[in-house]
């Protein structure tokens, strides 16, 4: 197949997010990673009470580990996002975590959401469980309100699709292990056919309760210390793990016409079911493995010799892991030079195995591993399994860090899902072209505008600080010129109602702008004159020859903690503030409307039934209605306190 002809058929990947146990970012997981890192930890007590259920025996209804990977999952910014307090706590965190990421992924492919707004957009989520929803429900009838509708699982791609108005496919796939990177294939094929030029592919997973668990230890395939041992004779299962991870992808040709920086190429993928090659739906086939191998790198253009390096599902079963490693071995091993053998790792050593998420952790990794040029080590391997012939595969697990081969071409890696749905999956990916080196001027450096903008006056504030750290020396800015950093935040950031704007020609100029510490006369200029007072700016005038779109800092969130049960007696009795601090979405005085602030008629209804509870009356609902403003809602509130 010609290179162009791979090119126009290959998908780029131009933004990545993700929140990990011990990495908030892309960024933290590559020093995770680096340092090789277990970042795996003890079951925090706002989950479940692990050590009721806690037995390294198995047995009905033990728990084999107190161990796994979690991440926050109350921290919200409920007020970014237009929700209310009780709306953020009645949410499930699964598509808050995931609207905060999605969030992160744009900004770091540099799309300016409203911009998307009303495009065909694709939304894919690989996803398997409904936590929050199935923990509400357990409450019993009266937990079961008109709310709990929102946290369906269908509403994990809908959520996103509803808030960013994008009118594309929103599908939720749920193939068990291999869901999200089953979503990355969907994703490719749909961008592939022209039905979305753009698209958002996210794997969110939340273990909020034990069941699971208990299952996989009834079944005695989870690991007794919530570890992963890819590859080791110790194996002895699954270690489990939260996970919220988004990339955005592109078509190839269309994000290199339009300057996005693009982190990997997606150049093939494929999945396909086990049928009935094995014994038992849940008994992964060797022959199933092999197939779906091949179907990749044909449908990749790709000899499999020619691969470099593979993200394996590599879950930490001591059966399914040698299998997997055999069917690599044998169809990316064919052809391949004694001297050069295939590396294979798991992310899983490192943060657990995030189910439904763990294939798109792996593809970031794998994107990662490919701007860096290097291979991480897979931990906790100490004795290579005997159930794999290594002497026959040519199949190495790397146990510390090491490059990539310089073979004179871009490195080519795959990744691989495995689900108990008995569907596999794997894509193909290979590194980026080099970016064009921006030759710098001789003449002096100009001044540029540095526009940055928030939601709220504090995350102004917090975002300032940010820019000031990344433009230091040593800081991630400081590689990229004024002018680049300058252009990007004028023309790939969406722009918010709290505005400052800068002037500089050096990073030491705009650092001390931001810093308040210049001396002498401020600079300025009539677009920073015009950004601040919130009017339009033609930033195509202010940058004339246009410029490189460079990775910038991300949006400050200003998170609050939102879990059933928290914060539920801070309103010091008085029942109005604590219907305007659940309800209310926005600032408001007493003439503000309640429609004005969020509070419609469905969050009339919930009010009723919650002051009911609070004030031990029974709430008339047309009465409630009939309230129009925040005064009169106050004044109703005091004569309900004095009647009851």
């Amino acid at each position: 197949m010609k290179k162009s002809d791979v090119d126009a058929r290959s998908v780029a990947v131009i933004g990545m997010a993700c929140r990990l146990p011990g990495a908030s970012g892309a960024d933290e997981l590559w020093s995770l990673l680096r340092a090789g890192v277990d970042a795996t930890s003890e079951i925090p007590p706002d989950r479940y009470d692990a050590d009721a259920l806690h037995d390294s025996g198995p047995g009905p209804g033990r728990l084999a580990s107190r161990r796994a990977g979690y991440v926050d999952a109350a921290g919200f910014d409920a007020g970014f996002f237009g929700l209310s307090a009780t709306e953020a706590v009645e949410l499930d965190p699964q598509q808050r975590l995931l609207l905060m990421t999605a969030w992160e992924a744009l900004e770091d492919a540099g799309q300016q959401p409203d911009r998307l707004a009303g495009s065909r957009t694709g939304v894919f989520v690989g996803n398997a469980r409904a936590d929050y929803l199935e923990l509400a429900l357990r409450r019993g009838p009266e937990a079961a309100t008109a709310s709990q509708m929102l946290n369906f699982r269908s509403l994990l791609s809908a959520r996103l699709s509803h808030f960013f108005d994008f009118r594309g496919p929103s599908i939720v796939v749920d193939t068990a292990c291999s869901s999200s990177l089953t979503a990355v294939h969907q994703a490719v094929q749909s961008l592939r056919a022209g039905e979305s030029p753009l698209a958002l592919v996210a794997g969110v997973n939340l273990t909020l309760r034990p069941d699971e668990g208990v299952v996989m230890t009834a079944a005695g395939s989870m690991s007794a210390d919530g570890r992963s041992r890819f590859g080791d004779a110790g194996a002895d299962g699954h270690a489990p793990s939260d996970a919220v991870g988004v990339v955005v992808l592109k078509p190839l040709t269309a994000a290199l016409a339009d300057g996005d920086r693009i982190r990997a190429v997606i150049q093939g993928s494929a999945v396909g079911n086990d049928g009935g090659t094995s014994d038992s739906v849940l008994n992964p086939s060797l022959t199933g493995q092999t197939e779906v191998l091949r179907w990749a790198y044909e449908d990749a253009g790709v000899d499999p010799a020619e691969v470099d390096y593979v993200e394996a599902h590599g879950s930490g079963s001591p059966a399914l892991d040698p299998l997997e490693i055999t069917a690599l071995g044998e169809v990316l091993g064919e052809g391949r030079p004694a001297d050069r053998p295939l590396l294979v790792g798991s992310v899983k050593t490192n943060v657990g195995h995030a189910e439904a998420a763990g294939g798109l952790t792996g593809l970031i990794k794998a994107v990662l591993c490919l701007e860096h040029g290097q291979v991480p080590a897979s931990l906790h391997l100490r004795t290579p399994s005997p159930r794999v012939d290594w002497q026959r595969l040519p199949v190495v697990v790397p146990r510390a860090l090491q490059d990539l081969p310089d073979r004179d071409r871009p490195a080519v890696v795959g990744v691989s899902g495995q689900g108990s749905s008995a569907l596999n999956a794997h894509v193909v990916l290979r590194q980026a072209d080099p970016p064009r080196v921006r030759v710098k001027a001789l003449r002096p450096r100009r001044p540029y505008v540095l526009p940055l903008s928030a939601r709220t006056p504090a995350a102004l504030s917090a975002l300032a600080r940010a820019y000031a750290e990344y433009l230091r020396p040593g800081g991630p800015g400081a590689a990229h010129a004024v002018r680049d950093i300058c252009f990007s935040a004028a023309t790939r950031r969406q722009h918010h109602p709290c505005r400052m704007a800068v002037v500089g020609s050096s990073h030491e100029e705009l650092i001390a702008a931001l810093t308040g510490t210049r001396t002498g006369p401020v600079r300025t200029s009539e677009a920073a004159d015009r950004y601040r007072a919130g009017l339009d700016v033609d930033w195509d005038a202010e940058f004339r020859k246009g410029g490189t779109y460079v990775p910038l800092p991300l949006y400050p969130w200003q998170t609050e903690r939102y879990w059933p049960g928290d914060g539920a007696s801070e309103d010091g009795g008085d029942l109005s503030t604590w219907v305007l601090r659940e309800h209310a979405r926005t600032g408001f005085d007493d003439g503000s409307t309640l429609t004005e602030i969020g509070i419609d008629s469905l969050a009339k209804l919930r009010i009723v039934v919650e002051l009911t509870k609070r004030s031990g009356r029974e709430i008339d609902p047309e009465e409630f209605g009939r309230l129009r403003t925040v005064g009169e809602l106050r004044a109703w509130t005091r004569t309900l306190g004095a009647a009851a």
